[in-house]
């Protein structure tokens, strides 16, 4: 059903009409969340304000228009997508107030995660709940689903740590807890609705078999159904009613803010790995762990060891286990080292009867926890690289009373045998009973579907009716189960929960049939389709978690959005389907506004480039080869071009000034449909070419200097402070710390690369880089001497394939830590200094190396946080500089009291100088300033 058009008129009036999507991309885009369920809202609303998300519900409730709540579309159960109006957070849902020295921490729904617990690392405490999705999801979330995770068990999530919250009803009522006037108002605006939650709190508590039942239900990990343990914890209405709110998954109403009372994240920790023999000791010694000292145990069948025994950098005994093997991976955590001691041995002697085949002992060296816990972290993803193209990965969530958790564990292995489910695996959270599986299914085929649901049929009469366990222990009931909610509650229970959602949101506005519905086939309708797109995206399971590291996402699309696109256009051409008009729409959103800089696989699950992707597509549009060519076989005369442009800017600018060469450059770009590049004050000067000099021979350790393209051409803007540039800093630097240096010849001819494949052009950019490649062979004198670059983007570009073993590479990063710093003294200036990690930077493993030079040379060093890739992208900046703008919006306020900014890639540095209003240069004019030759003596 359409929605009403008085609704969508008033919508305009409410909301700016760039914060509202319609048309069948964004639509499509926005319907999209982690789950294996797709519908496909009719509007979409960005909201900025608490008063905006009054106004709609308000709105809503006139009209009869349901609505659904997105903070980072993480959720796996289908609890964050609508056929309605999806209200997603915009940018401005990110406030965090830290009380008592880290003690509570107020924050908003837009708020990462692992952003709060950032802030609350220098307390030594941390939020309560854990998601393995803590990188990308959002607090919104996490309290709306009851998140929980690895370390958090049933004491320490969001339900537990409660201690206020903000929230808005359906009908558009605010109420804050912690404000005195706000409660005294909602206590005399909505007596009845406080007085029924009491009545309901009452009669629960009265009768003694349901109570008793809650109590049960929730001494498991358990999110299926409302949080009915409130009826039976609190007294209070208000207290019952915030207490309902969570893991209500928006059902009840929206959460504008919420203050969580933290726990201690202690700085000592270690682990170890305990392989038994079969499932029946590894379960038994789960519950004597129980009642040890420790922060986490892992469980992992033998299916789940087998998924990643071939990955690289595992033990070779994993492919060694028997076939009935199972193991516990266990972590202890405490605030001193001894205390840590004494707690491995009590958790070790409470076991030490227990066989095992293999063990890690507990280990508190960081490589051998961070090899343990991968694998662990690998399961997941291991499935997910081997399932069928056009399958899904489903990941299952269920806990049973810990004393059977052996009985269960085997039941779900006969499980999956009886349905075929062979790929299936097992792991999860063993001390609170909470078992994952993990197995794929496709839903194109109604005998697959009929599979699926003989099989969750008979999950449902396992944990929830044999074993009274819980059907969702951590990932929210969603559209997943909610038709079996009944099944594991209870008549009674299941009234009184249907009770609450009308007493709250009378008219069902609030995205109806999640958690609640009266459709027994809800679970097998709108599944989501994964059809084949293309190779390097085809094993994306759309769930979400590269998001936060793009800086397209909110001004066009995500990552998952892109794939999410891409499969859509594929699968209507095989249905032939004239896709022309999408296409043209997804060329600017998904191919133009993509930086392609790979961040986005650094969180992918299983490892997808969507960079790559979209440099598959540039290449396959790529028309001007010819043109390409000619730039490569005469690159130094493109060079020579590039200073001409630079120069002629410049002095237009000395005649015009900066506001007017503004307006004629934002008019020439306007008339050249955006084919021309804006003009800004941060526009470098150009560079004189490099006249090289006949290398002379002495007692100096000889390093052979790369200066990139970019810093063979773009100086320092007219108005930054230093006008030296980057090659003559570096050149000092290098002759300060005791290298004699040494440039490649026909240095102007040299590229490597990156430019031509960032346009599509693979062959010419292969050529180039194979040409650098043998001439830097030829100036180390065939690899004895170290090779300097002074950008980090070429330096990766050159390390990213197979090259000559031969040839050692640096980064400026890497030669700074390894062979610079101990020739130097370095006396630190005072000044803050604010630090930008390029994405090359943050792929050649430098990022902490680059952090750590700053704050030997700066006392004071701003990290901004949110901002991880710039999105200037080699030259989106100047081609598409809203790209630049939208990924720093939020530089300016982060850095306003830094004297300068520091990065390792001139390019990025024109639109960091530029968004950030002060001037950002390479690491090397921040060392150069502060370091000073170290004698002879002192180096020996």
């Amino acid at each position: 059903m359409s929605l009403p058009s008085a609704f969508l008129r008033t919508v305009e009036h409410l909301i700016p009409r760039d914060r509202l999507f319609d048309d069948p991309l964004s639509t499509l885009a926005f319907g999209t969340d982690a789950s294996f369920y797709r519908l496909v809202p009719q509007l979409v609303i960005r909201v900025e304000a608490e008063l905006e998300v009054v106004d709609l519900l308000n709105l809503a409730r006139a009209h009869q228009v349901s609505v659904t709540f997105r903070a980072a579309g993480t959720s796996l159960s289908g609890q964050a997508v609508t056929d309605s109006v999806l209200i997603v957070l915009g940018d401005n849902w990110n406030g965090r107030e830290i009380r008592s020295n880290g003690q509570q921490i107020r924050l908003q729904p837009g708020v990462i995660a692992a952003q709060a617990n950032a802030v609350l690392a220098p307390f030594q405490r941390k939020i309560g709940p854990d998601p393995a999705s803590i990188n990308a999801c959002k607090i919104g979330g996490v309290v709306a689903n009851n998140s929980s995770g690895m370390c958090c068990g049933t004491q320490q999530n969001s339900y537990q740590t409660l201690a206020g919250m903000r929230l808005v009803l359906a009908d558009g009522t605010v109420l804050d807890t912690e404000d005195p006037h706000s409660v005294q108002r909602f206590r005399n605006s909505h007596a009845h609705m406080l007085q029924h939650l009491a009545d309901l709190g009452k009669q629960t508590r009265a009768n003694t078999e349901l109570a008793d039942r809650i109590r049960h239900k929730y001494r498991l990990k358990n999110t299926t159904g409302l949080s009915l343990n409130a009826l039976v914890d609190f007294d209070d209405p208000l207290d019952i009613l915030t207490h309902l709110m969570v893991g209500s998954e928006g059902i009840l109403g929206f959460i504008s803010a919420v203050t969580y009372n933290t726990v201690a994240d202690h700085p000592h920790k270690a682990s170890a790995l305990l392989v038994f023999p079969d499932v029946e000791s590894c379960c038994r010694a789960v519950t004597v762990l129980k009642q040890q000292p420790v922060s986490a145990v892992e469980l992992l069948d033998r299916r789940s060891l087998r998924s990643v025994q071939d990955k690289p950098g595992m033990p070779i005994w994993v492919k060694a286990l028997s076939d009935q093997a199972c193991a516990l991976l266990i972590e202890s955590r405490a605030a001193s080292a001894a205390l840590l001691d004494e707690q491995i041995q009590r958790v070790m002697h409470s076991i030490a009867d227990y066989p095992l085949e293999k063990q890690v002992p507990f280990s508190t060296d960081p490589q051998v926890c961070n090899q343990l816990w991968k694998i662990r972290k690998d399961t997941f993803p291991a499935v997910g690289a081997v399932r069928q193209t056009g399958t899904t990965v489903i990941i299952e969530d269920v806990t049973f009373p810990i004393e059977q958790l052996a009985e269960g564990v085997n039941r779900l292995l006969q499980l999956f045998d009886k349905h075929g489910y062979d790929e299936a695996i097992i792991f999860g959270h063993a001390l609170d009973g909470n078992l994952h599986f993990v197995f794929t299914q496709g839903f194109d085929a109604p005998q697959q579907v009929a599979r699926y649901e003989a099989f969750m049929g008979d999950v449902a009469q396992l944990v929830a009716v044999e074993y009274g366990g819980s059907l969702k222990a951590e990932h929210g009931t969603g559209r997943n189960m909610a038709p079996f909610v009944e099944l594991e509650w209870g008549k009674d229970a299941y009234h009184l929960m249907w009770q609450i959602k009308r007493l709250l949101d009378p008219q069902g506005i609030l995205n109806p049939d999640v958690i609640l519905t009266t459709d027994a086939q809800l679970h097998l309708k709108n599944l989501k389709p994964l059809p084949a797109a293309d190779d390097i995206v085809d094993k994306c399971i759309e769930c979400g978690f590269c998001e936060p590291v793009c800086p397209s996402k909110g001004l066009t699309l995500s990552p998952r959005q892109r794939i999410v696109i891409w499969r859509d256009i594929q699968a209507k051409k095989r249905a032939g389907i004239d896709t022309s008009e999408l296409e043209a729409v997804y060329n600017y959103q998904g191919i133009d506004t993509c930086a392609a800089t790979g961040l986005c696989a650094q969180r992918c699950p299983v490892g997808i480039n969507t960079g790559d992707f979209i440099r598959k597509l540039r290449r396959q549009k790529a028309t001007r080869r010819q043109s390409a060519d000619w730039i490569a076989d005469h690159f130094k005369r493109s060079l020579q071009g590039a200073r001409l442009v630079l120069s002629t800017a410049n002095t237009a600018h000395k005649i015009l000034g900066s506001k007017r060469l503004n307006q004629l450059s934002a008019g020439m770009r306007h008339l050249s449909r955006h084919r021309l590049p804006q003009w800004t004050p941060s526009m470098p000067q150009a560079v004189t070419a490099i006249q090289l000099a006949p290398t002379v021979q002495d007692h100096r350790p000889r390093v052979v200097y790369l200066p990139a393209c970019v810093s063979r051409t773009m100086g320092p803007a007219v108005g930054d402070q230093e006008q030296i540039s980057l090659f003559d800093k570096t050149i000092a630097l290098l002759e300060k710390g005791g290298f004699q240096v040494v440039l490649p010849d026909q240095l102007d001819n040299l590229c490597c690369g990156q430019p031509f494949a960032s346009k599509g052009y693979p062959d010419q950019a292969d050529r180039k880089r194979q040409e650098l490649l043998a001439t830097l062979l030829k100036a180390s004198r065939g690899g004895v001497d170290p090779i300097y670059c002074d950008t980090s983007p070429c330096t990766l570009r050159l390390l990213e394939d197979p090259q000559d073993e031969r040839l050692r590479l640096f980064d400026p990063i890497k030669f700074i830590r390894e062979q610079l710093l101990d020739r130097l003294d370095i006396e630190p200036q005072r000044q803050p200094v604010a630090v930008h990690v390029t994405c090359s930077t943050q792929h050649l493993g430098e990022a902490q190396g680059l952090i750590d030079i700053t704050r030997r040379c700066a006392t004071e060093v701003v990290i901004p946080e949110g901002i991880h890739c710039c999105g200037f992208a080699g030259d989106k900046g100047f081609t598409h500089p809203e790209l630049n703008s939208h990924a720093l919006r939020s530089l300016r306020s982060a850095v306003q009291y830094c004297v300068e900014g520091i990065s390792t890639s001139r390019t990025c540095e024109i639109g960091l100088s530029q968004h950030g209003g002060i001037d950002y240069h390479s690491v090397v004019y921040l060392l150069d300033r502060v370091s000073r030759k170290k004698t002879a003596a002192a180096i020996a």
